[in-house]
């Protein structure tokens, strides 16, 4: 992960904004310390949010994979609809 002290990133935003664009997370560090992270946004247009859903998982200490979940989960229609695929 690459890192850049405050007056080295004001001089390289462009490129240290480029490098997030590409999925790499950066870190801005203020007299030696991490001060923020610089990650890409992600495109949100609806759905599930897997890696949260799972943290929030272990967060409520919630065991299993979901093997009783209701079976229309299964059905590609209905994964179409959830993640508002349809709506294009």
């Amino acid at each position: 992960m690459p890192e850049y002290a405050l007056n080295e990133a004001r001089v390289r935003f462009e490129e240290i904004v480029s490098d997030a664009e590409r999925g790499e997370r950066v870190v801005i560090t203020r007299d030696g310390e991490p001060a923020v992270e610089l990650v890409r946004c992600r495109e949100r247009r609806g759905g599930i949010d897997f890696d949260k859903l799972e943290a929030d998982r272990r967060r409520l200490g919630i065991k299993g994979d979901g093997e009783r979940w209701p079976r229309e989960f299964d059905d590609p229609a209905f994964s179409r609809q959830v993640l508002g695929l349809d709506d294009e």
